[in-house]
């Protein structure tokens, strides 16, 4: 498996001064990210909704995409 390499420049350019330096290992997983409260909020939704509800739901969604003017 490939070590961690974070994707920011400034993140990579610290985690190897951390790894040259002996502060972090060469192998460790990389940190667990946290799920933003965007993401969280529609799953808790989505579970407290009956299959009717979401199927209402994503009925308006389709009528509203579908039935846009083209203005």
């Amino acid at each position: 498996m490939r070590p961690y390499r974070p994707r920011d420049g400034n993140q990579l350019a610290k985690r190897i001064v951390d790894i040259a330096t002996g502060q972090v290992s060469d192998d460790a997983p990389p940190p667990k990210e946290p799920v933003p409260a965007r993401a969280r909020s529609g799953h808790a939704r989505a579970a407290n909704l009956t299959p009717e509800q979401r199927s209402e739901i994503a009925r308006k969604g389709a009528e509203a995409r579908w039935h846009k003017s083209s203005t």
